[in-house]
């Protein structure tokens, strides 16, 4: 089993920055690939941003360029800098954290489908 805790989602307004955290805990051994995606009211869960774990990346369209994702391996942590929020970046960000995976499906759209944390809201004001 894996824990993940979330840390760092909170309000700003529309062109500011925040930074999530996520604490992994428990069999970290079994991860692979870490990442983020959000699900807001009236739409559709999406997957943000994946990283595997030699640091390869993967983001959806709708934030290349203005987040980036990283992880500290020997602390078990990811992150998410994002900056120039939008409104419509707001939402309940999940961390999540999949096995090494091997299927046709990109890692994006299944990032809900392995362990996940409680998640942390965030609300970008126009």
């Amino acid at each position: 089993q894996v824990q993940l805790v979330e840390s760092g989602g909170g309000s700003v307004q529309a062109g500011g920055s925040l930074r999530l955290s996520c604490a992994a805990s428990g069999d970290t051994g079994s991860i692979y690939y870490m990442g983020w995606f959000r699900q807001a009211p009236r739409k559709e869960r999406e997957g943000v941003a994946v990283i595997d774990h030699d640091g390869t990346t993967t983001y959806a369209d709708s934030v290349k360029g203005r987040f980036t994702i990283s992880r500290d391996n020997a602390k078990n942590t990811l992150y998410l800098q994002m900056n120039s929020l939008k409104p419509e970046d707001t939402a309940m960000y999940y961390c999540a954290a999949l096995p090494p995976y091997g299927g046709s499906q990109s890692i994006l759209s299944i990032l809900n489908t392995g362990y996940r944390g409680q998640g942390t809201q965030v609300t970008v004001s126009s």
